[in-house]
């Protein structure tokens, strides 16, 4: 099996390297990552600007390929690129530091660049863990390679995108995993004005999260649970409910 690694907390990350350790076990691994951190950029392309391959290395060791671009940049390149005579059986994209869950898939690099692998026929990851600090890497990315190991067993489609989130804990003390549909997030105070004398006013976006907001059995509610959230997304964002509503409004 083959496998392209990415992220979008860039190749330096101990999550990617994480990863990495764990899934050689199991597959070829080809690391192509942003050469620095590039968290909720979403699916922003560079189109205007030349990107750059370069090789990085790790304790003297050829780690991977650093691009100077977006995550979804870099599935681009290894599919297109890199990894163009030898595709890739499946795109893994993490282990991000934070989770994204709810409405924060929307943003997310690390979404996005599975993303982009599903929507190009490659049945993609996205792996993340929850927390703000002395995140669990190793437990995760073990965890992780257990549960790619239990889905390539089975008949796949190939625009499978699977949205895979941890608890910031230990192996031993997961729950277990739960399928889960996606929940919501809200944040108090997201816009914060700061205002000090001399300084011009600035803004700066971000908050706590409401723990009210967090719905049982969603992909929030399961992680807070301490137990793994795995969501399978769909490409089709249309609205179908809405179809035939809007033909009556707009089509005479």
């Amino acid at each position: 099996m083959k496998i392209l690694l990415c992220n979008d907390d860039g190749i330096h990350s101990k999550g990617i390297q994480a990863l990495k350790s764990q899934l050689e076990n199991i597959a070829e691994v080809t690391v192509i990552a942003p050469d620095r951190e590039r968290s909720t950029i979403s699916h922003a392309m560079t189109l205007y600007k030349p990107l750059h391959i370069k090789e990085f290395h790790v304790n003297g060791k050829r780690f991977g390929y650093s691009v100077n671009g977006t995550p979804a940049d870099c599935v681009i390149i290894g599919l297109l690129e890199i990894m163009k005579e030898k595709k890739p059986d499946i795109i893994v994209s993490g282990i991000n530091r934070g989770a994204n869950l709810g409405n924060d898939i929307v943003y997310s690099g690390t979404v996005a660049a599975a993303r982009e692998g599903a929507m190009r026929n490659v049945p993609s990851f996205a792996i993340s863990i929850d927390g703000n600090e002395n995140f669990q890497f190793n437990d995760a990315a073990r965890f992780s390679k257990e549960v790619i190991v239990k889905i390539m067993k089975h008949d796949i489609p190939k625009n499978l995108l699977l949205n895979i989130n941890f608890p910031n804990i230990e192996y031993e003390h997961i729950n277990g995993i739960e399928i889960t549909r996606q929940g919501k997030r809200k944040y108090r105070d997201e816009m914060q004005k700061i205002n000090k004398p001399g300084e011009l006013v600035h803004y700066q976006i971000g908050g706590e999260i409401e723990k009210k907001s967090i719905e049982p059995m969603t992909d929030s509610g399961v992680v807070n649970d301490l137990k793994v959230a795995i969501t399978p997304i769909l490409l089709d964002i249309t609205d179908y409910s809405m179809m035939e509503k809007m033909s009556k409004w707009v089509i005479n």
